[in-house]
């Protein structure tokens, strides 16, 4: 397991001291920094990337809402605060804080602040682990090919067909037809299936038994129950189902 990377921002050098000494006793902490004041502390965060701060809120100069401030909350490590007055501590949250420590803490406090740490960064590297993977897999996947030509037997003939020229295609038991104009012809495929393969942008489908190509259509002429019956440009009419509305009025990107 990687150690968390820690730093200590405090301008008292006896509470410095007692944290860095606290830390040193933890076997996945890894100190990486201290600071005695905030200009240091923004120079160190950005140079060194650590992990958690235990940072002062009470700084001349330099506060510890400066130091996020200056640094940018974005690019921030997890914070904890560390303040002798328990009134900065519905700031402290404000800013995304994961605990603070009112001084003087004992080292049952410290323990449990810490351990508040670890499972917040635990979270927050099993998410970022997530998002990884997700895009480790999208890129390794390979989408499927879209169909943009089929090869169809009917009547020991073999005819090739562009996808494009298709204006609709119904279900038919274990196959598909394809209807291009005055033409119609069998394909073995099911309609989930089929659905998958062709051009999304293009093709939508309107019933659990047809889809149709977004170019073909004329109009939406609206029926009974809240459904619509979709022509054609050359005379079809087809019934577009409750269900799928929503998904042509996403694809011809307006609402009726």
């Amino acid at each position: 397991m990687s150690k968390i990377r820690t730093m200590v921002v405090d301008d008292e050098p006896v509470a410095r001291e007692r944290m860095v000494s606290l830390l040193q006793q933890e076997q996945d902490i890894e100190l990486v920094g201290e600071c005695a004041d905030g200009q240091q502390a923004i120079n160190a965060i950005q140079a060194n990337h650590p992990d958690l701060v235990f940072l002062d809120v009470q700084m001349p100069a330099c506060d510890g809402f400066r130091v996020i401030q200056q640094v940018g909350a974005d690019r921030m490590p997890a914070v904890v605060f560390v303040t002798a007055y328990d009134e900065y501590a519905l700031r402290a949250f404000e800013v995304h804080a994961i605990d603070y420590l009112l001084k003087p803490f004992g080292r049952d406090r410290f323990q449990q602040t810490l351990q508040h740490a670890r499972e917040h960064l635990e979270r927050q590297r099993a998410g970022d682990w997530g998002r990884r993977l997700l895009a480790l897999v999208h890129d390794l996947k390979p989408e499927p090919q879209k169909l943009d030509r089929l090869v169809v037997k009917s009547g020991g003939r073999v005819f090739f067909l562009r996808t494009d020229d298709i204006d609709w295609i119904e279900a038919a038991g274990n196959y598909v037809r394809l209807h291009l104009g005055e033409e119609a012809h069998l394909f073995r495929e099911t309609m989930n299936n089929m659905e998958g393969r062709l051009d999304l942008h293009r093709f939508v489908r309107i019933h659990r038994s047809r889809i149709v190509n977004t170019d073909r259509i004329k109009e939406l002429q609206p029926w009974f129950n809240g459904e619509y019956v979709v022509v054609l440009q050359n005379g079809t009419r087809l019934t577009l189902s409750r269900g799928y509305r929503e998904k042509l009025q996403e694809r011809l990107g307006k609402g009726f």
